[in-house]
């Protein structure tokens, strides 16, 4: 009969309840890397802070061409040994080295009466949008893996209009994307964590490194623009 041929067994029930425990490992273990990466975030920007650290203090262009050397050194790097604690070392020690280049930012918004009111706000509004997306990739049946290639675009052609404005130097440009980057990182969120619900990352350095990524725009982007438009000398 037809039974036989459609029935469903123990075996079947076992492997869709092993890769849901799998995938909520996974996922449980990049949110606390996540945590734990923002220790040595913060410890890179108090140093920063402290010591007057700028990469960018005398060509912007060739600061940003070594920022970009050092990020995608740490990118290659976590990726290959992203199976081993190698990996995690590296994740907190690139991490560290993001705190410190937040720090010229950090010590101009310092420089406001209300800096320190300031960096908090920022921080809710990330903690915020990340709640915010975390829960709609947990729980929305809508499939975000679409937006990928379309968000990788996006970075690309923010990155060259940034370049490009280090000659333009035009404020409302900046603004302009400062917007936009907390628009697509937030999108990011999205996809990430909505990747590793579903299975699709299954390494919790890699998705901690992507996620942090994300974070760290949001942040940095929202205290810039707060910078601006609510800094009180």
């Amino acid at each position: 009969m037809a039974f036989g041929e459609n029935r469903v067994t123990t075996h079947d029930f076992e492997g869709v309840g092993s890769g849901a425990v799998v995938r909520n490992r996974v996922l449980r273990n990049t949110y606390w890397l996540l945590a734990i990466s923002m220790i040595p975030t913060v410890l890179g920007a108090w140093l920063g802070v402290s010591t007057g650290f700028s990469l960018m203090a005398g060509s912007p262009f060739m600061g940003l061409i070594l920022f970009l050397a050092i990020a995608f050194g740490f990118f290659y790097a976590i990726n290959r040994f992203r199976n081993s604690p190698v990996g995690v070392v590296l994740l907190l020690g690139f991490t560290f080295f993001m705190g410190l280049m937040l720090s010229r930012l950090l010590g101009q918004v310092l420089g406001h009466s209300n800096g320190a009111s300031l960096i908090m706000t920022a921080f809710g509004g990330t903690a915020g949008i990340f709640a915010v997306m975390a829960s709609i990739a947990t729980v929305s049946k809508r499939d975000f893996s679409g937006l990928g290639k379309w968000l990788s675009v996006g970075v690309l052609v923010v990155l060259v209009a940034m370049i490009a404005n280090m000659w333009l130097q035009l404020p409302a440009l900046m603004l302009a994307l400062s917007v936009l980057v907390i628009a697509i990182f937030s999108a990011f969120l999205l996809y990430d964590v909505q990747r590793v619900v579903n299975g699709g990352e299954t390494n919790y350095v890699t998705a901690t490194l992507a996620i942090y990524l994300s974070v760290y725009n949001i942040f940095a982007n929202l205290l810039m623009l707060l910078g601006i438009f609510g800094g009180d000398d």
